[in-house]
């Protein structure tokens, strides 16, 4: 979050989508640069169905958006990864 902050221009806008955890930044940069932060909730509940008949009939494929495959039966290290920064995004294979 500082390092979209940081590089917005003066006056700019930054948007997120979902909740950040455990980001502190300076608001007094955004005030003093008339910087917005501007945020919003990621809706997956909505979207998923959808998404996933896409996935399922390949009218797209997700592989760009994962970073780390591993099988089902790993999952725990899957979170693992994810919680330590080494993945992103995870794809369980089953």
């Amino acid at each position: 979050m500082s390092q979209a902050i940081n590089a917005a221009r003066p006056g700019g806008k930054i948007g997120f989508v979902g909740v950040p955890h455990g980001v502190t930044f300076d608001g007094q940069n955004l005030f003093r640069q008339q910087k917005s932060l501007l945020g919003g909730p990621a809706p997956v509940r909505r979207y998923l169905p959808y998404l996933m008949d896409l996935v399922i009939d390949r009218e797209i494929n997700p592989g760009k958006v994962f970073d780390l495959e591993i099988p089902l039966v790993d999952v725990a290290e899957g979170y693992r990864a994810m919680d330590e920064r080494r993945a992103i995004k995870t794809l369980l294979r089953v």
